[in-house]
């Protein structure tokens, strides 16, 4: 067993803050580089986040800046900031120019404006470019999420010359692997794979070997859109496209992985009813993290007014008070429905968000819950019928008095004696528990059906009217589903036991 576990156990370096700190402070710039050589840079920079900037100022100026520019990009954005700050316009120049564009401009955006001028004053020109025409495009969308540094060459190029440019351009560009070609125009018109290079023949044209039949956005498509397409076609690279189809920038798989993890975050953040974090949980205050949790629970306490407002009414009902048992249930009602819903909106926001279907295909969903709310609905209740029977047979839940209802005529009215302490006819008693358990049951049948309804509809009219439906869904469904709950219980109540009405 131990043999097992050490085989399946990954063979990564690792490095902690400690370890790295002391080696900085030791002066070992040998050693240092020995650790960004064989450790991945991401866990380099997870261990060096929240160095004081001269410790990590250390690292800048003895390691290969093929090491640092990506270690630089894994920084979180406070540290990225107070290093800009510390480093001199040497080094600055140095640090900028080594970066991606992309990643350059998604550190600037965030900047203070006086931060951000010193990066772009340190940038060279063409840097600054980059950066200032990423920064243009909206935040979420694929302008601002494609890079610049690719490799596009025209349709007419032939496979020797493609290669030959490819070993001189190809260290500077995001990658090597998707050549983009465009004609005379401009215009983009197809891809070439390096495989396909190398297996080409050395006269032929990119036109000869190049894939038309390829996939492609514009600069205003949603980042989310993007990341789906990376998904459905298998893709590593997509061009992006301006509105006169010109070649404008790309973007790779990772930054497409990078966008699925953070819209997945944001999903899930808001389904537990909580605005997302761009900050790892470590790096935020307790007052950041109360600050996302109190406006929803604010809400929610204002759309539970709707649920007071139908319990408060049905309060006034004498069947309120004279089965007070009804009251022992709605908890386990209202958790059961709003469990149901809550499966059925987890299931739609997914198939959402992975594209498996749309708003226009909201009948067929709606007919497919139906069919599978019918057969849940049915178990359930079936189960609920046979276990409030036991709960009110063992005693778990009691019956109350029944006799003080004023008529006599009530065949549960005996004489002021109570149906629970064994003073009545035990089958009036079995009657009575039966009737009140079919009723649960029957409530649990009804809610579960309609729970799983609204939990459909939910989801797919944020969809329709473009709302993020993790958004909307799930307040929108514990308000709904609880005032239906009650409804639908006392509802059924009053049918099965009209003497109390």
């Amino acid at each position: 067993m131990e043999e097992e576990e050490e085989i399946g156990t990954p063979n990564i370096p690792e490095i902690d803050s400690e370890e790295l700190l002391s080696l900085i402070q030791k002066g070992d710039a040998k050693a240092i580089t020995e650790v960004f050589e064989t450790v991945p840079t991401i866990d380099i920079a997870e261990a060096a986040d929240g160095f004081e900037p001269k410790d990590l100022i250390f690292i800048f100026r003895n390691v290969d800046s093929n090491y640092t520019a990506d270690f630089f990009e894994e920084l979180s954005q406070d540290t990225k900031e107070s290093l800009i700050r510390a480093m001199t316009d040497k080094e600055l120049v140095e640090l900028i120019n080594a970066q991606a564009a992309d990643d350059m401009a998604d550190t600037v955006g965030d900047m203070p404006a006086n931060l951000a001028s010193r990066v772009l004053r340190a940038a060279d020109k063409d840097m600054r470019k980059d950066i200032n025409a990423l920064l243009k495009y909206k935040d979420g969308t694929a302008g601002a999420l494609m890079t610049t540094e690719y490799i596009e060459m025209l349709d007419s190029t032939t496979v020797s010359k493609a290669i030959e440019e490819i070993r001189a351009k190809g260290k500077d560009a995001e990658t090597v692997y998707t050549i983009f070609v465009r004609n005379r125009l401009r215009q983009f018109v197809g891809t070439a794979g390096l495989d396909d290079l190398i297996f080409a023949k050395a006269d032929e044209t990119l036109d000869d070997i190049m894939d038309q039949d390829v996939v492609s956005c514009t600069t205003q498509t949603d980042q989310e859109e993007v990341a789906q397409m990376f998904r459905r076609y298998d893709l590593t690279a997509m061009a992006v496209l301006n509105a006169d189809q010109r070649l404008v920038g790309v973007i790779t798989v990772d930054d497409a992985v990078d966008v699925m993890a953070e819209e997945a975050n944001e999903d899930l953040a808001r389904m537990t009813m909580m605005e997302p974090s761009e900050k790892p949980y470590m790096q935020m205050t307790a007052w950041e993290n109360a600050r996302k949790c109190i406006p929803w629970l604010i809400a929610l306490l204002v759309l539970g007014t709707f649920t007071t407002l139908v319990l408060n009414r049905l309060e006034e009902r004498p069947i309120f008070h004279a089965l007070l048992i009804l009251t022992s249930f709605v908890p386990a009602l209202m958790d059961t429905g709003g469990n149901a819903g809550g499966q059925t909106t987890g299931l739609m926001i997914r198939g959402l968000a992975v594209d498996e279907f749309g708003p226009k295909d909201v009948g067929k969903i709606l007919f497919k819950e139906l069919r599978s709310a019918l057969i849940v609905a049915i178990f359930v209740a079936g189960f609920a019928f046979l276990w409030v029977t036991i709960e009110q047979y063992t005693g778990i839940v009691s019956m109350g008095d029944l006799s003080n209802t004023g008529d006599p005529t009530n065949p549960l009215n005996f004489a002021g004696k109570t149906i629970w302490n064994g003073q009545c006819w035990y089958g009036e008693f079995a009657s009575h528990a039966l009737k009140f358990s079919a009723l649960v049951s029957v409530t649990m049948f009804a809610s579960i059906v309609a729970a799983k309804m609204i939990g459909t509809l939910l989801p797919m009219g944020a969809a329709a009217i473009k709302k993020d439906p993790a958004l909307l869904s799930q307040p929108m469904l514990t308000t709904i589903m609880d005032a239906t709950i009650l409804v639908i219980y006392f509802g059924v109540a009053c049918a099965f036991f009209p003497l109390y009405v």
